[in-house]
């Protein structure tokens, strides 16, 4: 079964999404504490292997007025050594806010504050995810 993925990557972490084989649900995976680029990759590509990963959405950091900063740059050259690599369609998907949303279901979900800092990174993912399902809705057959 098919699915997409999403990462919220960061500068410490990369947070990770996926959907459900029908491209309706996006659900937080997991979080990679980031050590080196390679790393980073193994990881990525034995998560794509093991839940079957036809796509990739990548959250790009725009700022507030719509354009993009250093940390956008240095996303893009992300998504596009991860296409490269993974040989896989990787795209971007504007993340505005997502950490903020997240902080606020995880906050109303009863989630306590020394817990949250673990998930936040993979709700994000599942936010930007979600939002891209939604606007990219998987034609019936």
């Amino acid at each position: 079964m098919n699915r997409y993925m999403a990462l919220d990557v960061g500068d410490r972490t990369i947070g990770v999404a996926i959907s459900d084989p029908l491209f309706i649900m996006a659900s937080g995976h997991s979080t990679i504490f980031r050590e080196n680029l390679e790393k980073d990759l193994e990881i990525l590509k034995d998560i794509i292997v093991k839940e079957s990963i036809i796509k990739i959405v990548v959250g790009l950091p725009k700022n507030m007025n719509n354009t993009l900063g250093e940390r956008a740059e240095e996303t893009k050259e992300f998504q596009a050594m991860l296409q490269r690599r993974t040989g896989l369609e990787v795209v971007l998907w504007d993340e505005r806010l997502t950490t903020m949303e997240s902080e606020r279901i995880l906050q109303e979900g009863g989630v306590r504050r020394e817990n949250r800092k673990e998930r936040i990174d993979w709700m994000a993912a599942t936010l930007i995810l979600q939002s891209y399902m939604d606007a990219h809705p998987i034609p019936e057959k």
